[in-house]
């Protein structure tokens, strides 16, 4: 039997006789009391009597979900496309500004420091030191000094720093016109002017003739000299071997330092790490002068786009093909022979034997910059790769480089020992893979390129003021500071 239908059913079943007999189930609406009946009437009339069509409204619905779809990727895309623009446009601002800052590293020295600077108790005890010290000029004859400058090489060569010292302490706060309150006495004498007619090469044959007459003029004069003995009397030696006053090592090792100036201190450019008697006497290690007109100069016109530098490795100067010189002693100790013997063919070196008037446009354009030693240690392509921004590369066993505790000498250099010069190519590589970046951004530091530039008036920072700070920590041999400290212990 077929139970009763409950109220939760939709239709109903019944037996149905058939034509052939058979009996089928079939569905017929659930009997359902006149209520029922009639809102079931009311809402068919209601539909039909307002043409609601089912599948019209599905459509209607799908449209709209499908508009809500378009509208919400839309947006999406828009927000992505937003984003995209601003990060874009933010790494062209931020790589155009550091392609800003490399252009102009060169003239406007702004890239950041990366050399640790000095302690602000160390710069106040400076200052101090600088503040209270006086230096007295001898006013010497013309024939000592001016008369020299009338060959405009005096003041531009590579020795030049002994008229750029005197040049700036003539206008200097530390000049002092009283003798009496002087704690240094400094003695303008240019030895290294007079060129040579054959070579055009300083002729220094003269410089210990003209230096005693110096002497003996202001010993004469003046009490100062022999009442110190000359001991906080300043001298410049800007040339090969110092005050030994030759350019060939073993003849200057011979005549040694004058007698007069032993006694003295001697503002030098030769110096080394180990006892040799044109250094046995009390020194400042001076940088070799380099116009600082001409690097502006080479700077402005050839300072490399984007910072890229087209030549590897560079050296142009004097290089024998056979080492030992005509007078029978070896050139740079047969060092610049092996360079051109090695690596003359090798095209990552950029190699000339021949003088050229330009060739600071060529330091600008070099990664490295080798500078091995001439017949003295040093030369003056060590302050013009700092200060173009080539990687110095320094083949001069036990050579002392100026202002080690303001230069970090190591942060801005390679050195390469003379016994390794045939291995300079893989050297090179070797730094160029590793450590080259940190080199060269290191070689842009202001303080670095400033403390190896003489000006024409003392800068704070610059060749000239570090001399005089080397100066102040020798004032010990101050004759006048000596007298007061022994007239207070003795008060005391």
């Amino acid at each position: 039997m077929i139970g009763p239908a409950t109220t939760k059913d939709t239709t109903k079943t019944a037996l149905v006789a058939s034509n052939d007999g058979n009996v089928h189930k079939s569905q017929r609406p659930p009997k359902s009391s006149s209520s029922s009946r009639g809102l079931y009437v009311k809402m068919n009339l209601f539909h039909h009597k307002h043409g609601y069509n089912y599948n019209k409204l599905n459509q209607h619905y799908q449209q709209q979900q499908q508009d809500r779809n378009c509208f919400c990727t839309y947006y999406k895309w828009l927000l992505w496309l937003s984003l995209s623009l601003y990060f874009f446009t933010s790494f062209l601002i931020t790589n155009n500004n550091n392609a800003t800052a490399q252009k102009t590293e060169p003239t406007d020295n702004l890239v950041k420091s990366h050399v640790v600077p000095r302690t602000l108790s160390e710069s106040s005890n400076i200052a101090s030191k600088l503040k209270n010290m006086k230096v007295f000029i001898y006013e010497l004859p013309s024939k000592y000094n001016t008369d020299w400058l009338t060959n405009e090489r005096c003041s531009t060569h590579l020795f030049a720093s002994e008229v750029a010292i005197h040049r700036a302490l003539l206008t200097s706060d530390l000049r002092t016109f009283d003798p009496n309150q002087a704690d240094f006495f400094f003695v303008p004498v240019y030895v290294s002017c007079n060129f040579s007619t054959v070579n055009g090469f300083p002729s220094i044959s003269h410089a210990r003739n003209l230096i005693s007459s110096a002497v003996q003029l202001i010993s004469t004069h003046h009490p100062f000299w022999n009442r110190s003995s000359g001991s906080d009397h300043v001298f410049v030696a800007s040339h090969d071997f110092g005050a030994c006053f030759h350019n060939l090592e073993d003849v200057a090792m011979q005549h040694g330092i004058p007698e007069i100036m032993k006694n003295s201190i001697v503002l030098q450019t030769f110096g080394v790490e180990y006892q040799h008697p044109c250094q046995q006497v009390e020194n400042v290690v001076i940088p070799p002068y380099v116009s600082p007109e001409s690097v502006r100069k080479t700077l402005a016109k050839n300072s490399p786009a984007n910072g890229r530098r087209d030549i590897f490795a560079f050296f142009r100067g004097k290089m024998e093909i056979h080492p030992k010189n005509i007078s029978g002693r070896f050139y740079s100790k047969r060092v610049r022979t092996v360079i051109w013997r090695k690596f003359s063919g090798d095209r990552r070196f950029y190699l000339k034997r021949h003088r050229f008037a330009g060739y600071q446009s060529e330091i600008a354009r070099s990664v490295f910059c080798l500078c091995p030693l001439g017949w003295a240690p040093w030369s003056p392509r060590l302050v013009e790769s700092v200060l173009l921004g080539c990687v110095p590369v320094i083949i001069s066993d036990g050579i002392r480089l100026p202002f080690s505790s303001a230069v970090r000498w190591p942060d801005i250099s390679v050195r390469v020992a003379e016994r390794d010069v045939g291995k300079l190519g893989r050297i090179l590589e070797r730094v160029a893979a590793t450590n080259l970046t940190a080199i060269q951004r290191n070689l842009w530091d202001p303080r670095t390129r400033r403390a190896l530039m003489f000006n024409e008036e003392v800068q704070e920072g610059d060749a000239t003021w570090h001399t005089l700070v080397s100066l102040s920590e020798k004032l010990g041999r101050s004759y006048g500071r000596s007298t007061v400290s022994c007239e207070l212990e003795s008060d005391t």
